[in-house]
């Protein structure tokens, strides 16, 4: 199975400066179907990740939805500053 915290962990490393500060953790969902992660990373951090207009956490989620896609799971992702 897909250790999808790891896949997304992988996708936004390169994209931080402050690479000791990100951390990815999955969180309990309501919905057995649904597996929310948090990205947690620093405030400019954040901004890049989210993107202009939310462009690149669109990417982001597109990516971790065809990794999802052999568990059948619905993944949704949260950024969250620290």
């Amino acid at each position: 199975m897909v250790e999808l915290e790891k896949v997304l962990k992988d996708l936004v490393l390169p994209m931080v400066s402050d690479t000791a500060a990100l951390d990815v953790r999955q969180m309990p969902s309501l919905n057995e179907n649904e597996v929310v992660l948090y990205v947690y990373a620093a405030s400019e951090d954040i901004a890049k990740l989210i993107g202009k207009q939310g462009v690149m956490a669109t990417s982001l989620r597109a990516m971790m939805s065809v990794a999802s896609h052999a568990a059948n799971k619905k993944v949704s992702i949260k950024f969250e500053q620290i």
